[in-house]
């Protein structure tokens, strides 16, 4: 375990106390930065901390680090610097790619307020470690920084080990306190909803061992009569991986022993979103973290939104956006996509469900964004009810995306709406994923992508804030795969750029093998993505 000198082992008092002293900088540092008062340091982790066992059952997840580049466009203002830091190193055309879209500011000029610094650590551990671990990393970070009265960090998600790197640095970090962590797992979320007065679906909390799922099963069985289907969360999954879907035997024994007997051996009939998962692997996570046990919410029709918010450091909450994910895999729990905003008919309905969970967060001390995830349902024509379903602490899969269209687009959202009018006074809309993938486009350079970005006029244009993004993009030549966000005046129009841009690499390669037609399926079933 990692430890230093200065401040011991991770979550030491004198760690612990630092870092509420950093914290309490934040809103100084944060209300220059909006307000451009003052040059300041935005250091950007793009670490993904988290379970590695699960990370690792996403392919290509080591160039997940690209996604958080967008956050480059910070350098727009001129007051700025960003430090950014990776695993591995990040092509020159990748940079120079997201660096041109800085409106009226020379790459040079960018360039000399810009560090980018890679560790050349290609190993399966969290990149903030591989940091703690190189004390001269940290030390030419802190010379960049100058000033740590001007800086604050940003993460994928905030674990132990970024409150430590935030406290090695000396700058605050603009994220939530790892102490409030439990409250976006799968049991804290259950929580959070119940506080909030939402509703979310019937089931059980902090279940552990097979005895407790058979036992949270059953009471299902007795509250919901006729119950076809319930899922079983580990607390710390992500991107549907660990959601193990389960099928309620018709009918169940009346018999209490019988029931429980049948109940357990439908265990070894579980469905999981990739092929490497097993019920032993399952059960033994499940009783390092816990989980939920809870019904499969069921109608005629059934849509995942999500809504996205943020608190700032002076706690006001804010929300962001709403999207609708798009969700595949062979359980149907996997994040592929999303298409921004969520669908009119329900956008208002998840926006007001949202509100009171982002209020619980924000006065239990959370900071920085996160999202909400639901299951919306209506049957017959009817009414849409919304479900609250969990809680992610951190940054996600819409998250890129979005940060895309809020800097480049020049305008804002509309908290009642939904909506995003740009500088143009027109709304914007977006289809996204960093899961399109081709076996026939591995091998594909970043030049060779940027080349056919230019020749097809495919690429966004300021003129018109739309066209397509790229990111992801060193994934492409090892993995054939890539992330896209299409942005156009209406989901017609970016859902076809986004089918324009995949024919247009599929005939470049050949590829006869990549998509399956329409948007909603223009993904590899089993390649869970990582929201």
């Amino acid at each position: 375990m990692y430890t230093n000198a200065t401040f011991g082992p991770l979550g030491s008092d004198a760690e612990i106390q630092r870092f509420t002293e950093l914290k309490r900088l934040l809103p100084t540092i944060s209300r220059a930065y909006r307000q451009r008062e003052a040059v300041h340091t935005s250091v950007v982790i793009p670490s993904i901390s988290v379970n590695q066992e699960e990370l690792a059952k996403v392919e290509g997840s080591a160039f997940y680090e690209e996604r958080l580049l967008f956050t480059l466009i910070r350098l727009m203002n001129p007051l700025s610097r960003v430090i950014y830091v990776t695993s591995q190193p990040v092509h020159g055309e990748i940079l120079e790619y997201y660096l041109q879209h800085l409106p009226g500011m020379p790459l040079g000029r960018a360039r000399q307020r810009l560090m980018v610094l890679c560790l050349y650590d290609a190993s399966p551990k969290p990149l903030t470690l591989k940091i703690l671990e190189r004390p001269r990393v940290i030390d030419r970070m802190r010379r960049f920084i100058g000033d740590p009265g001007r800086a604050y960090l940003t993460c994928y998600n905030s674990t132990i080990l970024e409150r430590r790197l935030a406290v090695e640095l000396g700058i605050p970090l603009n994220a939530v306190d790892p102490e409030l962590l439990w409250m976006g797992t799968k049991s804290g979320s259950r929580k959070v909803f119940e506080e909030a007065g939402v509703s979310f679906p019937l089931g059980t909390n902090d279940v552990r061992t097979r005895d407790d799922v058979v036992s949270a099963l059953d009471r299902l069985a007795g509250k919901r009569p006729g119950i076809r289907r319930a899922v079983v969360k580990l607390n710390e999954s992500f991107a549907g991986e660990g959601n193990g879907v389960y099928t309620f035997l018709q009918p169940l024994p009346e018999d209490d022993t019988e029931r429980l007997i049948a109940i357990s051996r439908g265990l070894d009939g579980m469905r999981w979103p990739g092929a490497r998962e097993t019920l032993g692997d399952f059960l033994r996570k499940l009783g390092e973290m816990g989980g939920v046990v809870e019904e499969w919410v069921e109608g005629e029709n059934v849509e995942s939104p999500s809504v996205q918010m943020r608190v700032h450091p002076d706690g006001i909450l804010e929300i962001i956006s709403t999207h609708d994910q798009v969700l595949g895999g062979s359980t149907g729990q996997a994040y592929l996509g999303c298409r921004f905003p969520a669908e009119d008919q329900y956008r208002g309905a998840i926006l007001e469900a949202a509100r009171p969970i982002g209020e619980v967060l924000a006065r239990n001390g959370a900071l920085g964004r996160f999202g909400v995830d639901f299951v919306v349902v209506r049957s017959k024509g009817g009414p849409w009810t919304a479900y609250a379903v969990e809680i992610n602490l951190r940054m996600g899969g819409t998250t890129p995306p979005f940060m895309a269209l809020e800097f480049l687009g020049g305008g804002r959202l509309d908290p009642e709406s939904g909506l995003y009018t740009a500088a143009d006074g027109r709304a914007k809309y977006y289809y996204a994923t960093d899961n399109l993938k081709s076996p026939a486009y591995r091998g594909l350079l970043p030049e060779d992508l940027l080349d056919l970005m230019v020749d097809y006029g495919i690429h966004f244009k300021h003129l018109s804030l739309s066209g397509v993004l790229f990111f992801m993009i060193g994934a492409l030549s090892q993995y054939g795969k890539l992330g896209v966000t299409s942005i156009g005046n209406s989901m017609d129009e970016a859902e076809a750029l986004y089918e324009t841009t995949v024919d247009i690499l599929d005939r470049t390669v050949g590829a006869t093998e990549n998509t399956f037609g329409k948007p909603r399926s223009l993904f590899e079933p089993d390649a869970p993505s990582l929201v």
